[in-house]
C-alpha cells in the first residue's frame, strides 16, 4: 500500500490520541535507514526513540529471534518457566550495578518496569510515598505519569492522578537551577510534603530523557544515596532511555560511581523487541510475596532471545567504545554550529546521548523554530527529534553503528537547515 491509501486507513480507524501525524510509513529498515510505504529513504536519528542502539535489524537479533520462534513462542514464564528468562536474569545480574547481589523481573515496557519498581520499594519498604525530579520522565501508566515531571501531553486529558507522589527539582545549570537549589528543594520536599518515614523511593533519571538530555553530575548523585541512606529510602535509578550503552557505558550510573538499590531499563536491551526490567539488590526484589510480580507477556521467550543476542553484539562488536566515539563526533559538531549558529546553545553529550538547545533572538527557548527544523529535516529525509521543559531541545538517539558516510550525511542536512533558519 501506499502512503496515502496508509493515512486514510489510519484516520479512519487509528484512535487520534495513538495517530502519528507524520504522513510516511515505515517500509523497511537497515542499521541507521529506513524507508517508507513510497520508497523514499530514509536517515534515522530517533532510533525509534532510543531503542535502537545498535541499529534497526540487527543480523544477529534477527537470527536469534528467527530460531527462538521455531521453538517456543509463548508459555507465560508463570506457568512454565522457559531458559532464556533465567539466562536474562542472571546476565543483567552480572552487569547492572546494583547495591549488593542483583535479583530481576522482567516486563514488557519501561513504564511497566518503573511500575513494578514502586511496588518492590513499597514491599521492602513498608512505606508509601515517592519522591521523583521535575522534567523527569518515566511512562504513560497512571502511577507513571503522577511520576512525569511535565504535564502535556503525557496527562493533561487523564484526570486525576495516583496520590503520593511528590516532586523535587533537577539540577539544570543551563536553566539557572544548581546542585545545592535541587539538593535543598529536596530536602524541603521532606520536610513539607513527603515525611521520610512514609517515603519508599527517591526515584531519578542520571540523564534526563524527555527532560532535555541533562545529566546529573556524580557530586548530585552522591548526595542523593546519602540522603536516601539517611532516610532508609531506595534509590531508584531509570535508565530506560539511558541505558544500555547510550552513554558510553552500559548504564549512565556508572559514570558518577553510584550503586542504587534498584534499576529499571528497557529500550534498547532488545533492539526493538518489547522487553524491560527491573534489578534490583536481592532483599528488596524478595520482598513481595509468591506470583506478586510479572504478567502474561512479561520476558516472553521471543524477547528474551532478543536481549541475549544484544548483549553477545555489546561484547563482540565495541558498542561501548562505538558510543564514546560517536558522542565525540556529535560534541565537535556541535561546537562548531555554537560558534557559527546563535539560535543554537547549550549543546552537550554523554557519550552518545548528545543534545543542543534552540533559542530565539532573544536568547529564549524557541520551541517553533525547533519544530520547524525537526519538520524540515523529516522532509529532507532526515528522523529528528525534539524534548526539553521548553520543547526547545534537539536530541540525537541515533543507532551508535551508524556509519560514518550516513551520520555525516544526517548532520550536514541539519547544518544546511541552521544556515537556512537562523537567518
Amino acid at each position: 500500500m501506499t502512503n496515502a491509501e496508509l493515512n486514510e486507513l489510519k484516520q479512519r480507524y487509528v484512535a487520534s490520541g495513538a495517530a502519528s501525524p507524520d504522513q510516511h510509513f515505515a517500509e523497511r529498515a537497515e542499521n541507521a535507514e529506513l524507508w517508507d510505504a513510497d520508497g523514499k529513504r530514509f536517515i534515522d536519528f530517533a532510533g525509534g526513540i532510543g531503542v535502537l542502539n545498535i541499529g534497526h535489524r540487527h543480523p544477529k537479533v534477527v537470527e536469534a529471534v528467527k530460531a527462538q520462534l521455531d521453538r517456543v513462542m509463548h508459555t507465560c514464564q508463570t506457568v512454565m518457566p522457559y531458559e532464556g528468562y533465567v539466562k536474562v536474569a542472571e546476565q543483567l545480574s552480572r552487569i547492572t550495578p546494583v547495591r549488593g547481589h542483583g535479583k530481576v523481573m522482567l516486563a514488557n515496557s519501561g513504564a511497566e518496569a518503573l511500575e513494578n519498581a514502586v511496588k518492590v520499594a513499597r514491599a521492602a519498604t513498608g512505606r508509601s510515598s515517592v519522591i521523583c525530579f521535575s522534567g523527569g520522565y518515566h511512562g504513560r501508566t497512571f502511577m507513571t505519569m503522577a511520576m512525569n515531571g511535565k504535564v502535556a501531553p503525557y496527562r493533561t486529558d487523564f484526570g486525576p492522578m495516583p496520590g503520593q507522589v511528590y516532586r523535587a527539582p533537577y539540577p539544570i545549570d543551563a536553566l539557572g537551577i544548581s546542585e545545592e537549589d535541587a539538593l535543598n528543594g529536596l530536602k524541603m520536599t521532606l520536610k513539607t510534603d513527603a515525611n521520610p518515614r512514609d517515603t519508599a523511593a527517591i526515584v531519578i533519571e542520571p540523564v534526563l530523557g524527555e527532560g532535555g538530555f541533562h545529566a546529573a553530575s556524580p557530586s548530585f548523585m552522591k548526595q542523593l544515596r546519602e540522603l536516601c541512606d539517611e532516610h532508609g529510602i531506595l534509590l531508584i535509578v531509570d535508565e530506560v532511555q539511558s541505558g544500555f550503552g547510550r552513554t558510553g557505558k552500559m548504564f549512565a550510573i556508572e559514570h558518577t560511581g553510584v550503586e542504587p538499590d534498584i534499576i529499571t531499563m528497557a529500550k534498547s536491551m532488545g533492539d526493538g523487541m518489547p522487553i524491560s526490567a527491573v534489578v534490583g539488590t536481592d532483599k528488596h526484589m524478595d520482598a513481595s510475596g509468591s506470583n506478586s510480580l510479572g504478567g502474561t507477556y512479561t520476558g516472553s521467550p521471543v524477547s528474551c532471545a532478543a536481549v541475549l543476542a544484544v548483549l553477545e553484539v555489546f561484547e563482540q562488536e565495541q558498542i561501548l567504545e562505538k558510543s564514546q566515539a560517536l558522542g565525540e563526533k556529535l560534541g565537535e559538531r556541535f561546537e562548531r554550529w555554537e560558534h557559527s549558529f546563535s539560535c543554537v546553545r547549550n549543546s552537550r553529550h554523554l557519550g552518545a546521548m548528545a543534545a543542543f538547545d534552540v533559542v530565539g533572538a532573544d536568547g529564549e527557548p524557541d520551541a517553533q523554530l525547533t519544530g520547524a527544523l525537526c519538520k524540515q529535516a523529516r522532509e529532507r529525509g532526515l528522523i529528528l527529534l525534539s524534548c526539553g521543559l521548553y520543547g526547545n531541545t534537539i536530541r540525537f538517539l541515533m543507532p551508535v553503528t551508524i556509519s560514518d558516510e550516513v551520520l555525516n550525511e544526517g548532520l550536514d542536512i541539519i547544518e544546511s537547515l541552521l544556515s537556512e533558519l537562523a537567518r
